[in-house]
């Protein structure tokens, strides 16, 4: 497995060794000793998921910022397994150098790659295929007292997203994420990590 960080330190791009022939091809998605070594720490201190997720979305669709407070925190490994998405990961670690501060990749089912989102950072992404399949693993189990957003749109965020890549450039959201708090509203009600 390649890996890749950031000038933003948690978040890690991975990117599995495919082996294609002409039946198609074959890869490992997940090895715990792997991600541990990815990590550099020792394979039982590797995070236990307990939850895995598959989202199905149309061109256009945003999903999130999304992420989940204490004591259901969530780190997540994202990979799209069918259509393109841009993936995106927010530091919201209060005490982190870089809060505030996004990554962002494609992720596809043609690329393979996935997207390490530790505790400590909301998560999002944009379909830019006609649909995508995203499978993700959560370390966390789904709280809805736990869980929070943030507005994809928010301009202290500032985020890239490539909007130029759906129909009119403008994104279907849900209700609950587009009035989502900024950075700053929820930094201001205690909403982010220490």
């Amino acid at each position: 497995m390649q890996v890749e960080t950031f000038s933003v330190e948690g978040p890690l791009l991975l990117t599995p060794r495919v082996f294609n022939d002409d039946r198609g091809f074959f890869y490992e998605s997940w090895n715990r000793g792997s991600f541990a070594e990815a990590l550099g720490i020792k394979t039982e201190e590797s995070p236990n998921f307990l939850q895995d997720n598959h989202s199905k979305s149309n061109r256009g669709v945003l999903r999130g910022l999304h992420y989940q407070l204490e004591p259901n925190s969530q780190g997540k490994i994202v990979r799209c397994v069918a259509g393109e998405i841009f993936d995106v990961a927010v530091d919201l670690r209060r005490n982190s150098t870089t809060f505030g501060e996004w990554v962002g990749v494609h992720l596809s089912g043609m690329n393979h790659q996935q997207l390490w989102v530790p505790v400590g950072f909301a998560h999002g992404f944009i379909t830019l295929s006609e649909t995508a399949d995203v499978l993700y693993k959560a370390s966390g189990y789904w709280n809805k007292e736990c869980e929070r957003s943030l507005l994809w749109s928010d301009r202290e965020l500032a985020i890239k997203w490539p909007l130029g890549l759906i129909t009119d450039n403008k994104p279907l959201v849900s209700t609950k994420d587009s009035s989502a708090p900024t950075l700053a509203e929820a930094l201001n009600v205690g909403d982010v990590f220490q």
